[in-house]
């Protein structure tokens, strides 16, 4: 069978959306989205959780502690004279990263002159022998002020190409005044780290600064490039990536760049995680560098037990200010609450080092998910209808899987996967798209009511519009009840009416039989005639089908009696056969072929099958029992199964149809209880005793017992309109026959029609 070709309006229904999901891929392309993604990437690092990391780094802090035991801040640089060389010789430490820019602002003014100047010189004594140090520049310091009194900040150097450093301006670098008697000498060490980073301190930091004067590497460069043993020739910088190069020309690692200039922090932990950030105040690796110079040997000996300790041997450590007072603070990927910036180093030493940087797809990549992810997901939430639940939620699994395996990328190979865009995107389409189904059902809903109203009743048509489900092709097997209808004596009303008069009785007639049929939940099948032939359970289950085919009968004959009514008063535009128009009707429940059949080009929605046709001979041999409503067994059984004792029915015996060899008990509707009368009451009581006796071969009883109720029958001739026989006549007769020429021995009560 060939594959369907998509409707030109599935097409076009795309087309529309497409600029949907295009909307999304340029706002995630000018990065317009980059503050949701980047709180998703905060998420996916606390469901990672913290990683090991292949270097030690040791904070030591500058905190309240150490403010509290040496005072005030900024400190005379003695402090730290004394601190770094403690560190690197007795601690074996591989480097240590000062995160404090050392300018001649950073002095307090309650420091004399002269101590101002020892501390100067002390610490440039020994940065100058060269020590594995690196201090702070930074262009977060001020430099002016503009004419409203606003600080004015220098400007970090945007890399465009290697070409911009000749242009670029330097940052606020460390210098030492070391000359009482001359305040201009000033000194500057020459391993200097930049600090400053970008965003808020917690994503993205410059590798490099190059300037006019000479580059300047990000202060986790430096203490990476010490760590591996480069020295500052090995470092290659280049637009993709900065490469550290030993001095035997293997590469000691690559650091991939953004925008040529940029890393991107992998935060392998929080602030406050003991073993991942062991940390130290700065006042006791004071005390204890002190101690190494004492003259009392005990002292000596704690303080060399102290830097011995395996945590500090090849460690880096970082030295910053960590109280709150000192203001150098900023959230990170798993820190709500601002924690000290010191950890921004220490985090892109162990990035550098580990080689574990976060890695991104091409923008190619990112658009092919987005769109790829759009389409999928925007087919099968379409898909199945407004109610097609199962497709809407395997759209729903389709966006969980990729938020998923964004997380799952993230936490096994350090992948980021882009969110926001690509699931905005898939959730807006299909929005859009189910929108769009929405207002094309309506538009089918309104099409099958126009379709079907003609035929089915408005509830139906409803029913069959919200159940989703669509007609089928063929047939199938259901339980229904078939109904038969047929006017009586119908070859006399077209001898006796013109063409004209018949068309407009016809038409009232079948109208009023229709209404009532579809009102009852029935789907006309067809018009044959004067025929009404209609299914009741199909082409939408009824659990009641049989007690609703039931109601209707006795609803379209009390119509009847209400139409002969207004004809006879409509005095001579009818004859008198149109004042005694009666019907018969026939009913029976069971399975029955169903479905769309005939030609390929025209098929018509029917039923089939045996127990349609024994249908039809209750509607036929109805006239043979002197009844206007005759069903069989199982339609009797199968309303009072779900309408109680509503529907009267008495017994007419068991009788075998033409064409069939099994006998089937046969039963009249005499009417709804509501409306039944006592003597109708009385004459069911006495024609189900006479049926009994008749059974037993007790013709007399029999015979008296049908007298009696043939008195009250409901329908007596010559008085009921277009009445020429009931029940009780009818066994009276055969009752009679069997009285003078009684039945062989094995006579069981079942009589055997002749005629159709």
């Amino acid at each position: 069978m060939p594959p369907k070709k998509a409707k030109p309006t599935s097409f076009a229904r795309w087309l529309l959306l497409l600029p949907i999901p295009t909307i999304w891929g340029v706002l995630m392309h000018l990065g317009l989205v980059d503050y949701l993604e980047n709180r998703l990437i905060d998420w996916r690092f606390r469901a990672r959780g913290e990683i090991a990391a292949p270097v030690k780094v040791i904070y030591v802090d500058i905190d309240s502690q150490a403010l509290s035991e040496i005072g005030g801040f900024p400190w005379s640089r003695v402090y730290f004279a004394r601190v770094l060389p403690a560190l690197i010789e007795a601690g074996g430490v591989k480097a240590v990263g000062v995160d404090i820019v050392f300018s001649e602002n950073g002095v307090a003014e309650a420091i004399d002159w002269k101590k101002r100047v020892e501390g100067n010189r002390e610490l440039a004594r020994y940065l100058a022998k060269g020590p594995p140090v690196v201090t702070a520049a930074s262009y977060a310091a001020p430099v002016d002020r503009d004419i409203n009194g606003r600080l004015v900040f220098r400007a970090l150097p945007q890399v465009r190409s290697l070409q911009d450093a000749a242009k670029a301006e330097p940052p606020e670098t460390p210098a030492f005044r070391i000359s009482e008697s001359d305040p201009s000498r000033l000194w500057s060490p020459g391993l200097i780290g930049l600090i400053d980073s970008i965003d808020g301190a917690t994503r993205v930091v410059p590798a490099y600064a190059p300037t006019a004067i000479r580059t300047y590497l990000h202060m986790s460069v430096e203490l990476a490039r010490l760590h591996f043993g480069v020295k500052p020739e090995g470092v290659r910088i280049a637009d993709e990536a900065i490469d550290l190069v030993l001095p035997d020309g293997r590469l000691a690692t690559r650091i991939p760049l953004l925008d040529r200039q940029f890393v991107e922090v992998n935060w392998f932990s929080p602030w406050m995680a003991p073993n991942s950030n062991p940390r130290i105040s700065f006042s006791t690796v004071y005390n204890y560098a002190e101690m190494l110079q004492s003259e009392v040997e005990a002292e000596r000996q704690a303080a060399t037990q102290f830097f011995a300790q395996p945590e500090f041997k090849d460690a880096i450590v970082l030295i910053g200010p960590v109280d709150p007072l000192l203001q150098d603070l900023a959230v990170t990927p798993f820190d709500d609450v601002p924690v000290p910036k010191v950890g921004i180093h220490g985090n892109m030493v162990k990035t550098i080092v580990s080689g574990l940087y976060l890695r991104h797809l091409p923008a190619a990549a990112n658009q092919a998910i987005l769109f790829g992810l759009t389409v999928a997901v925007s087919i099968f939430a379409a898909a199945g209808g407004t109610k097609g639940a199962r497709t809407k939620l395997t759209a729903a699994l389709l966006l969980t899987a990729y938020v998923w395996f964004g997380f799952k990328l993230f936490q096994d190979h350090h992948l980021v996967l882009p969110l926001v865009a690509p699931l905005g995107a898939a959730f807006t389409t299909s929005f859009a798209a189910i929108i769009w189904q929405l207002i094309l059902e309506e538009k089918q809903k309104g099409r099958i009511k126009g379709m079907f109203g003609a035929y089915v009743s408005p509830q139906l048509v409803e029913r069959m519009v919200d159940s989703g489900e669509n007609p089928q092709l063929g047939g199938h097997d259901d339980e229904i009840t078939a109904y038969f209808s047929d006017i009586q004596s119908f070859s006399s009303f077209s001898e006796k009416l013109g063409s004209g008069p018949l068309v407009d009785l016809m038409n009232e007639y079948l109208t009023a039989c229709t209404d009532i049929v579809q009102a009852q939940g029935g789907t006309l099948d067809k018009y044959i005639g004067d025929a009404v032939v209609a299914m009741f359970g199909a082409p939408l289950p009824l659990k009641d089908h049989a007690y609703r085919a039931c109601v209707a009968t006795q609803l379209v004959h009390r119509k009847i009696a209400e139409l002969r009514t207004k004809w006879r008063g409509e005095g001579g535009k009818w004859p008198e056969i149109v004042w005694n128009m009666q019907t018969r009707i026939g009913l029976n429940t069971g399975v029955c072929m169903i479905g769309n059949m005939g030609s390929r080009t025209r098929f018509n929605y029917t039923m089939m099958g045996d127990n349609v046709n024994l249908a039809a001979r209750m509607e036929s041999g109805a006239k043979s029992w002197g009844a206007y409503t005759m069903c069989t067994e199982a339609t009797r059984q199968d309303c009072e199964r779900h309408g109680g004792d509503h529907v009267v029915f008495r017994p007419l015996g068991r009788i075998v149809v033409k064409g069939r060899t099994q006998a089937v008990p046969i039963h009249e509707i005499v009417g709804l209880k509501e409306h039944l009368a006592d003597s109708t009451r009385e004459c069911i009581g006495l024609f189900t005793q006479g049926l009994a006796r008749y059974y037993e071969r007790d013709w007399n009883g029999a015979l008296d017992c049908f007298r009696q109720s043939a008195r009250v029958e409901p329908n007596q001739p010559g008085i009921t309109p277009g009445v020429s026989s009931n029940p009780s006549q009818v066994y009276l007769a055969i009752t009679d026959h069997f009285k003078h020429e009684p039945p062989p021995e094995n006579w069981d009560g079942v009589y055997v029609m002749k005629e159709k």
